[in-house]
Formats: structure tokens, sequence, C-alpha cells
């Protein structure tokens, strides 16, 4: 690579990596927040779901923007937001000023991330082309891993509003570096689908919110139905719009496509099952057995190895068997790790059950989050790729929003103030357990057979 080159997948990756750090930081300090600001189950909830509601939801639209406006433009609004977005989480004196500010996070995110791999793509060509996407893929798991770590040490270090506060010195030198080092890319002037893109992140902050609302109310309560019929319509209209729209955010007949379907559906479980038990692991470590933000970070850390050492081993074993199999053995895998999950107690010891479940289930994690990427852009015409890989990345982040509401809810009774019952954590475990072992009979249904083409097998999931 040309130092040029090498100097701007430099700058990008840490863009990336910014925002990957910002998904799994959180779920360490979750119970400081929450005990710093007086927040419920359902704030608490809010503070992971807001950021990856709006990251997911708007990614697609955000890459449009991109090819609208021009990608280092669209890069350096995005840097611009998320940093401010970083200042305003740290400064929250209150729970809806924080929810806020990671809602802003969410959407500088989706500006960011798309533009950086654009300009990326556009840098680099044939072999280079696939070592620098290699390395902006790797960032997914390494981010991960260092995301736990990271929120442990300031958060019993400095306190958790470093959480945040570390996003602006980096945001700053970027917004520096990057005019001075990134090519700037033309723009290409098209149609953007606003009422799209708000449609979907509408009605998926609907459902997530009845999905909330729930644990407290009960699933028959009109604050838990009224929401879940308004996002029912509001996927309806989506629907509608992208049909009639002349430059729709996802086209129908794409969704529509057995690859796609598959890869949504795999990607959806798979970062649902790792956020859901990231927040519930969290959360049982610090409020039931008194671990501090620094021991949950410690813990966590071959949680997220494993889950990069599964991605690197799906990668390998795809190209081998196809994606079915891997798919299958992904989920089983995640499934069985659950089951040892649930068995957690303070009698039975949190490093014979939590730890070494968590750490089976995450390295089963990280293959089908290869598979969801690996076989969807194999299978579809190479047209559709743009789109579809956009798909995939939305649903990374909504799974995770949808996740983290539905172990939330499930777990309502222990995550009370003062709660003594320990049955909500298993609850949701044991649903994580059912998810996980549905999740894989349904790919062994769906999930296209075959090996994919060497040029499609990769080694992690990038944004």
């Amino acid at each position: 690579m040309k130092n040029s080159s090498w100097a701007v997948l430099v700058l990008l990756c840490l863009a990336q990596f910014m925002l990957i750090i910002d998904i799994t930081v959180v779920q360490v300090a979750l119970p400081a927040v929450g005990s710093g600001l007086d927040l419920d189950r359902e704030a608490l909830t809010w503070v992971v779901t807001a950021y990856t509601l709006c990251f997911g939801g708007l990614m697609v639209l955000g890459g449009r923007l991109a090819d609208a406006f021009g990608a280092r433009r669209t890069l350096l609004a995005g840097l611009v937001v998320f940093t401010v977005a970083s200042l305003v989480c740290g400064l929250a004196s209150t729970g809806a000023m924080l929810i806020a500010g990671r809602a802003l996070q969410g959407v500088g995110a989706a500006l960011l991330s798309p533009a950086a791999l654009a300009i990326i793509t556009s840098t680099f060509d044939g072999p280079r082309r696939h070592r620098a996407l290699g390395v902006w893929a790797a960032i997914g798991g390494t981010g991960a891993a260092l995301g736990v770590l990271l929120g442990g040490v300031l958060t019993a270090g400095p306190g958790w509003t470093w959480v945040f506060f570390v996003n602006v010195p980096v945001g700053l030198i970027l917004l520096l570096a990057i005019p001075a080092l990134v090519p700037a890319l033309p723009g290409r002037p098209q149609r953007l689908d606003l009422p799209g893109a708000t449609a979907v992140t509408l009605a998926t902050g609907l459902l997530i919110y009845g999905l909330v609302t729930a644990g407290d109310a009960g699933w028959a309560a009109p604050a838990t139905l009224l929401p879940l019929l308004g996002a029912v319509a509001l996927y309806a209209g989506f629907v509608l719009i992208e049909r009639a729209s002349r430059a729709p955010l996802m086209r129908a007949e794409t969704l529509a496509r057995r690859p796609v379907l598959s890869g949504t559906f795999v990607m959806l479980l798979a970062t649902g099952l790792m956020l859901g038990l990231f927040f519930l692991s969290s959360l049982y470590l610090q409020h039931v057995l008194g671990f501090s933000a620094l021991e949950t970070g410690l813990v966590f850390l071959p949680v997220a190895v494993a889950i990069t050492l599964g991605a690197q081993l799906g990668g390998h074993l795809i190209g081998r068997l196809g994606g079915r199999p891997v798919a299958v053995g992904a989920f089983v895998l995640t499934a069985l790790g659950a089951a040892l999950m649930a068995r957690v107690s303070p009698e039975a010891g949190v490093y014979t059950t939590l730890v070494p479940g968590f750490v089976v289930a995450a390295f089963g994690i990280g293959p089908a989050f290869v598979t969801a990427t690996t076989t969807t852009l194999a299978n579809i015409p190479s047209g559709e790729t743009g789109v579809a890989s956009g798909v995939i990345n939305t649903f990374h982040e909504l799974g995770g929003s949808i996740g983290v509401a539905v172990v939330s809810t499930v777990a309502a009774a222990s995550l009370a103030p003062g709660a003594g019952d320990l049955g909500g954590f298993t609850s949701a475990l044991v649903v994580c357990l059912g998810a996980a072992v549905v999740a894989a009979v349904v790919s062994l249904v769906l999930v296209p057979g075959g090996r994919p083409a060497a040029a499609f097998v990769g080694h992690g999931h990038g944004h």
C-alpha cells in the first residue's frame, strides 16, 4: 500500500473503531450509569437501544447521502454529530438527556460508517482492496473486545461519563486529520428516500418501546399493545413507500430474495443474542454478585475474544462446508452456551456457569456473523451487493436493539430496585436458549446450501 493510502485506512478504521466500541463499552458501565442518574430498567434499556436503533435504522440512508453529497463531506458531518453527541452524553444530568445523546450518536454513526466504507472501496482496488476490507472487517471483533475492557477501566477509574468523553478528543483529532489526508469524492445527485428511512426507524422504535413496556405493564396492557400495533402499521407503510418510491431505500425484490432473507434473519438473531447476553450478564455480575466495573470488563474480555476467534474459524469453515452447516452449528453452540449460563446462581459460581457458558455462546455467535454476510453476498446478483450489504448491516444494529429490549422485559422482575428474585435472569437466559434453538432449525431450511465463491468468504462483520 502507498503510505498515503495506508494513512487514510488508519484514520477511517479509527473512526469505525470508535463507533463499534460504543456498542459494547456502555454495557459494562450500565449499573454505574443507573446509580449516577437514578435510572430504572426501562431507561437503562434505552441507553443501549437508542444508539443501535438510530445507527441501524438510518444506515442505508447514510450511504445514500454519501453518494449524493460526497463521501468525505458526509463522513465529516457524521463525525461532528457523533463527537458533539458524545459530549452531550458525558455531560448528561438526566436520563432523558443521556438517551437523546445516545440517539444522536447513532445518527452520527449512520452517516459516518457507510461514508468511510465508500472511501475505502474507492481508494483501494484489486488485492489491496481485499486487504483493506479485511482490516475493516476485523475492527468489528477487536472493537467489541476492547470496548468491554475500556468500559471497565474508565468506569472504575475516572467514572462512567468518560465512557463518552473519551470520544471527544479522538473525534477532534480525526476532524483535523481527515480533510488533510482523505481525498474528496464528488457526489452524484440522486433522490433520497427520507419517508422510507423515517418509517422504518419509527416502526422499530415503537416495537422496542412496546417490548420494553411489557416488562412492567404486561403484554395485554394498552401501553404495550398500542406501540406494537403502531409498529406493525408503520412497517406495512414502509413496504408501501418502498414499492411506490422511484429510489427506494430497500428494494422489495432484493429483500424478498432468499439469501437476503436468510442473511437478515441470521444477523438479527446473532446480534440480538450477543447484546442481550451482554446486557443480562453485566447487570447480574454487578447488581447481584457485586463485581466492580473493571472486574466485569475483565470477565467479558475472553467473551469478546471468543467472538473474534469464532468469526475467524467460521470464515474458514464456510469455504469448505458452505454456509448452512456453519449457521446451524453456530446457533447450536450458542444454545449450549446459553443453557450453561441459565444454570447460574450465587451458589453455583459464576466461573463454572455464566463465564464459560458465555464464552461458548460467543464462540458460536462469531461464525453466525460471518455466515450472514458471506452467504448473502455470494448468492445475489453483483448489482445488488451494495444494497444487500446495507440491509445486512442495518439488521446487525436493529437486532441488538430488539434483543436487549426482549431480555430486559423478561428479566424485569430481577432488574427492579432491591429485587431479591433471580428468576428473571434465568428466564431471560432460557429465552436466549430457545431463540438460539429456533435459529438453528430455521437456518437448516432458510440458509442457502453449497459453498460460496472464495472471493466472498470473509472473517468478520463490518458496517
